[in-house]
């Protein structure tokens, strides 16, 4: 087991390492969806029923479009310094390189949630650091890094990769975006765990079939 998680911590380490140097992944995407949450503000009339209706969906908006923006930049870095081919001589399995990238993309977007969600809740008056409401986070945020982890694998080696890694990714992760604001709203109307099942449900459905399925294509995809 040792053999098998010590390269991933390794890789995870190394992007973050990488980041805390630059500050490129974070600070663009936390900016992009700071904007994105101020502009949306202005944009509606403030009650409290029609905050609990349109808050969910501004907010997973704002995290799935600035997490877009982290995996062509997180990936784009690899590429422009040829870390990927440095990453593909390791003597690893793709796999491990798959759960390296994914745990790092997967940190950052942790990163950049949790300095905007206090800011959220300020901004709409609304108490979204429910422990309901942090679990979905985190459960969705791990489905939508590693979709985001495979589909920016292969958006990296296109001329257009700021185009392509959207249209790949979008229509694949929308049940993941869908079940994240569903629950997000009923968390915020009140409901309680049992209420939220069936969106848990989906969520972790989700993570488990789509993580397994890519750490297998991850590898293939890298060598083409």
């Amino acid at each position: 087991m040792n053999d098998f998680l010590r390269p991933i911590l390794i890789i995870a380490w190394k992007d973050v390492l990488l980041e805390l140097r630059t500050k490129e992944v974070v600070t663009s995407v936390f900016m992009f969806a700071l904007l994105a949450i101020i502009t949306f503000s202005f944009a509606f009339e403030p009650s409290p029923q029609t905050l609990v209706l349109v808050a969910p969906g501004i907010l997973w908006v704002a995290f799935t479009f600035a997490g877009v923006l982290g995996f062509n930049r997180s990936f784009a870095l690899e590429k422009e310094n040829d870390s990927l081919d440095g990453l593909l001589l390791c003597p690893v399995s793709r796999d491990v390189i798959y759960f390296g990238k994914l745990l790092g993309i997967f940190f950052f977007m942790l990163v950049m949630e949790a300095m905007l969600l206090p800011l959220f809740a300020v901004l709409y008056n609304l108490p979204v650091l429910d422990i309901k409401l942090l679990l979905v986070a985190a459960l969705a945020t791990l489905g939508f890094s590693g979709v985001g982890t495979l589909f920016s694998a292969i958006a990296v080696n296109t001329r257009s990769r700021e185009i392509m890694l959207p249209v790949l990714l979008l229509p694949v992760a929308s049940p993941l975006v869908i079940a994240a604001v569903e629950s997000t709203r009923a968390t915020l109307d009140g409901a309680t765990w049992g209420e939220i099942g069936r969106w848990w449900g989906l969520l972790i459905a989700y993570d488990m079939v789509f993580l397994i399925v890519s750490s297998f294509v991850f590898g293939s995809i890298l060598e083409e």
